[in-house]
């Protein structure tokens, strides 16, 4: 017997902000959730599994029409074709009190109750599925010591939306803990709500995160999928990950130290990025590249800005064998200036490293004329466009600080050569 695992959907995530991206692969973004899920039904049927688990947050909340919940029913009706059940639970983002459109059920979908746990005895089969949605988005109860016994003799699955003892960027829903799971007396936990794939636990019972289907933006990044496992005489003898993703996200750092051309920059970032696909050259890569080190280049961004960013999408034309978007350029380079000679120079160039020098040493004085200078823009750089700048860091401060530093350094440079007064 074999079964597919996969959580949190979010068919038809609205990708908010693409629009403000140039040249961004819109279409391609936001069909990336349907061609996932339409990639998770094809899989389950060529691999001939019997059941597809769906850990909730399928959608991504309130249909904005029915076109959505259409599309998702169409594709558990290949699965039902295909005699395969589906057993899903209702997470916070598509809780019982947040989807309300409805459309005629599928039979052999089963969606588990949100007020009350359920178990479906699949006798045929030797499997037992055991669950309960959530009723509304915020669950903060652990509803492990509520879901059913485990049935005698049969592989005994337990279907769950959780945040387990807690995971960094996801809120605390139906918190429980490992002990808990492992009390209960099941073969599986089937997890969802945290985005990125961990095996919880290996064994007696096997708990697995599988991530999200479908990476949205550049913080879900690498391969996205589903588990399949393989049961024989009520034992789990093999279980994979299946990447299903139609684009992978990537946040890849590329160090321009000693790289004194655009074009010296642009060759080594084809070679990095041709090893970035090389597993997977049948997707649309998306990257989020920031470019560090020491580098003259830091200069020629300071005297053209976007130089940089440029060179990087020209590179990107030189790829003809992968398919590569990227979704933002972020910098943080520092000059090759001896700093200390510079320093003790008693003309312009010596005055603005001592005034930086000063503001970089003292947080107070940093967090001020950081948001000073934003107060004062009116249109920001694309690292601030959508964040709050009162929550940036001391070290993202000080990179604006020294791109600040470099850009007066190319003025008073380009002043000195045409010999007027420093």
């Amino acid at each position: 017997m074999k079964f597919i695992h996969a959580a949190d959907l979010h068919v038809d995530s609205p990708l908010r902000g693409l629009d403000n991206y140039d040249g961004a692969p819109v279409a391609r973004l936001r069909g990336a959730s349907r061609q996932a899920l339409m990639a998770l039904v094809e899989l389950a049927i060529e691999r001939k599994v019997a059941i597809v688990l769906l850990a909730g947050d399928i959608y991504d909340g309130n249909w904005a029409d029915f076109r959505t919940g259409l599309f998702f029913r169409e594709q558990m009706l290949r699965l039902r074709r295909a005699g395969i059940l589906v057993f899903m639970v209702k997470g916070n983002h598509d809780a019982e009190s947040q989807i309300t459109k409805q459309l005629p059920e599928v039979e052999g979908v089963h969606v588990f109750s949100a007020y009350k746990s359920e178990t479906i005895d699949l006798e045929a089969i030797g499997v037992a599925v055991h669950g309960r949605s959530f009723p509304h988005r915020a669950v903060p109860e652990d509803l492990v010591p509520l879901y059913p016994d485990p049935l005698p003799g049969r592989f005994n699955i337990g279907l769950l939306h959780t945040s387990l003892t807690g995971r960094e960027g996801h809120d605390p829903y139906a918190p429980t803990s490992v002990e808990a799971l492992c009390d209960k007396g099941y073969d599986y936990f089937a997890l969802g709500h945290v985005h990125a794939r961990e095996v919880v636990r290996s064994s007696d019972p096997r708990i697995v995160f599988p991530g999200n289907l479908q990476g949205r933006h550049a913080k879900e990044t690498g391969p996205k999928g589903c588990e399949l496992v393989t049961v024989e005489g009520g034992v789990i003898t093999a279980a994979e990950f299946v990447s299903l993703e139609v684009v992978r996200w990537h946040q890849f750092r590329l160090d321009a130290s000693g790289l004194s051309s655009v074009d010296a920059l642009a060759r080594h970032f084809v070679g990095q990025a041709r090893e970035l696909v090389a597993d997977a050259r049948d997707r649309l890569h998306a990257v989020r590249l920031l470019i560090h080190g020491e580098s003259v280049l830091h200069r020629l961004e300071a005297e053209q800005p976007g130089s940089i960013a440029a060179a990087i999408q020209a590179a990107t034309q030189d790829l003809e064998d992968a398919d590569l978007w990227i979704e933002q350029v972020r910098l943080d380079l520092q000059s090759p200036l001896d700093r200390t000679a510079a320093a003790g120079r008693a003309d312009a160039v010596g005055e603005v490293v001592r005034l930086v020098d000063a503001i970089g040493t003292d947080q107070g004085q940093l967090k001020a004329w950081f948001m000073q200078q934003v107060g004062e823009m009116k249109d920001l750089p694309g690292a601030l466009a959508d964040a709050d700048p009162a929550l940036f860091d001391a070290d993202a401060m000080r990179a604006f600080l020294a791109d600040a530093e470099a850009t007066v350094l190319a003025q008073l440079s380009g002043v000195t050569a045409e010999g007027e007064t420093q």
